[in-house]
């Protein structure tokens, strides 16, 4: 059973196509417009071994806002739409991601509920071009969309980019684990039988 999506997502703000397989090798073709963003997708696809196309357009004349967050949405959804049933698959991870002196914990639950706490305190700031307070409103939309419940935390961190791109690598990693088939099970892991 192949767990791949293709998900077109066209609003008067952005124009979003995310191709998704998460039994992949980590490549990926990414282009968003937004450079920083586009290193971070990277991240999350070969971090994770997922194979990702992200191509997006929007209106960044204006700013990240909507592109950032709808590229959140659209990429939640093509994750929700590989997992299909969800049977089989580990549904829990908890990992930790160092980056120098920053450290990043993520700790997700594809519980088919979306929830998302961020105890990670970002400045009003940018790194590049970038607004750093997009980072949590592309995780908040993943989460949304995706139905699942996710957690990131940092005890402590120093550099800016060494944070978010700690957030990303953890994020990617959790994802992974928790997306991941459980060779002893074809059940969906709930007591319910549905997620």
């Amino acid at each position: 059973m192949a767990r791949s999506s293709q998900v077109k997502r066209s609003t008067k703000e952005t124009e979003i196509e995310v191709s998704l397989n998460l039994d992949g090798r980590g490549e990926n073709d990414i282009d968003t417009t937004i450079p920083f963003l586009d290193h971070m997708l990277s991240q999350l696809s070969r971090h994770g071994y997922f194979d990702l196309k992200v191509k997006a357009k929007g209106d960044i004349h204006i700013d990240y806002h909507h592109t950032v967050e709808d590229v959140g949405i659209v990429v939640g959804e093509a994750f929700s739409q590989a997992l299909g049933d969800k049977k089989g698959i580990r549904r829990f991870a908890d990992t930790q991601a160092p980056l120098n002196e920053a450290l990043a914990q993520t700790v997700i639950d594809i519980s088919g509920r979306g929830y998302f706490v961020f105890n990670v305190k970002l400045p009003k700031s940018k790194i590049g071009e970038f607004d750093v307070e997009l980072v949590p409103e592309f995780f908040q939309a993943f989460a949304m969309n995706a139905g699942i419940t996710l957690h990131m935390n940092s005890p402590y961190w120093e550099n800016l980019h060494h944070i978010v791109e700690a957030l990303f690598k953890s994020f990617a990693r959790s994802l992974d684990m928790a997306c991941s088939l459980d060779n002893r099970t074809d059940e969906v892991p709930s007591t319910k039988g549905k997620l």
